[in-house]
């Protein structure tokens, strides 16, 4: 089976018909989310004008604009401002390095193609000029600004919500407003995130840091500027199998400790483990953004294409990706092999999933297979003993 996902990049310094547009082109597919998620029982228009008042000031007349051309409607008010919103999730990997004067910081993000909007988007909304990966018409997934900072975001692992905005409107505030590493700590550290995120960011000054947002506010700061899908002393993260939170957080970990040059980073992100290709369920990587702080430039990488802007040079235009899943056979077999899933116990569930998840490049480990079911299916403790598990013979 094979996606794809046609990639747009828009300049538009303030918010005019470019952006109207999009509006148009994405809101129904938004709305209906919106009201499937319950968004309508979510906070007043005036609540989520008040709050992002309080706490994202200079972006208060951006959203007037925005909920202006977007016809000016309570709905879109209220969306667009991103106070206490649904749940939403997602995957990807993080990192961020600076060696010898260079920097680096890179994204994998993971999803299905039907959930991204492939829209790179160069503004200069505040002032400051911005370009980065858009997310719910305004937000960004990742961005720089032209004082070099960057900033890219994971989904923490948690659906736990508290009180605060979505994350990606957070991102946006943070480089319309900041100039390093500093500025955006103390930001993130004011600003209220309504779910779990991770971050990492970087400055041209070879500034690097990886954070944990928690849901209502407040943040802890990690020692190394990597992160996945999970939070050092969070609840535990969502399908940890499916997602393989960890093989890649190890993966990051051992390209940190092999000191790989902040510019070759690229090549392990567009590889397994970093590199998803699942996208049928969900879980694929869309593209691998690569932000050189320093340049104030950004690429977009796919395996056999990538694609450079600047925020001097930036040059609007397309791009049609096509994504393919794993060999037919493959991705059948573990279909199949899946729906054994429920007669294993429980506290096998995790193993198994990391086993079908390692399966999907197309390299089956037929002898942990066999371990896995010699030990889960054959041999399961007394109480956890499936209903229905097939006897010993």
């Amino acid at each position: 089976m094979t996606f794809s996902l046609q990639f747009d990049a828009v300049a538009e310094a303030r918010p005019g018909n470019a952006w109207k547009a999009r509006w148009h082109r994405s809101w129904p597919a938004y709305e209906a989310w919106w009201i499937a998620s319950g968004g309508d029982h979510g906070p007043s228009r005036a609540a989520c004008e008040a709050a992002l008042a309080e706490h994202m000031p200079e972006l208060a007349p951006v959203h007037a604009r925005l909920t202006s051309l977007a016809g000016g409607g309570d709905r879109a008010a209220r969306f667009l401002s991103t106070w206490c919103p649904p749940t939403y999730l997602g995957g990807c990997s993080l990192a961020a390095r600076a060696d010898k004067g260079e920097v680096r910081l890179l994204r994998n993000y993971d999803l299905s193609p039907e959930l991204n909007e492939g829209l790179l988007l160069r503004t200069e909304w505040t002032g400051m000029p911005v370009m980065g990966m858009v997310e719910f018409l305004w937000g960004l997934s990742d961005g720089i600004n032209g004082a070099g900072l960057s900033v890219a975001l994971a989904y923490g692992g948690s659906g736990t919500v508290g009180e605060g905005f979505g994350i990606t409107t957070i991102l946006r505030y943070v480089l319309e407003t900041c100039r390093d590493l500093d500025e955006a700590l103390a930001v993130l550290a004011r600003v209220p995130s309504h779910m779990a995120y991770n971050l990492v960011v970087a400055d041209r000054h070879g500034h690097t840091c990886a954070v944990e947002l928690h849901p209502g506010g407040g943040l802890t700061r990690r020692k190394q500027s990597i992160a996945t899908n999970h939070q050092h002393n969070g609840p535990a993260p969502d399908r940890p199998g499916f997602t393989r939170t960890v093989a890649r957080q190890e993966s990051l970990e051992a390209l940190f400790a092999s000191r790989v040059p902040p510019a070759q980073l690229s090549e392990a992100f567009l590889a397994e483990p970093l590199f998803q290709r699942n996208y049928a369920q969900g879980f694929g990587t869309l593209f691998t953004t690569e932000y050189d702080p320093a340049a104030g430039a950004m690429t977009l990488h796919w395996p056999d294409d990538s694609w450079r802007q600047t925020l001097e040079d930036f040059k609007p235009g397309s791009r049609l990706v096509h994504y393919g899943e794993p060999a037919a056979e493959t991705t059948d077999l573990a279909a199949t092999l899946a729906l054994l899933r429920p007669f294993l116990p429980e506290t096998w569930h995790s193993q198994f999933d990391t086993w079908l998840a390692a399966s999907a490049d197309g390299t089956t480990d037929w002898a942990a297979f066999g371990r896995l079911f010699a030990d889960g299916w054959m041999n399961p403790p007394a109480a956890e003993r499936p209903r229905h598990a097939p006897q010993r013979m």
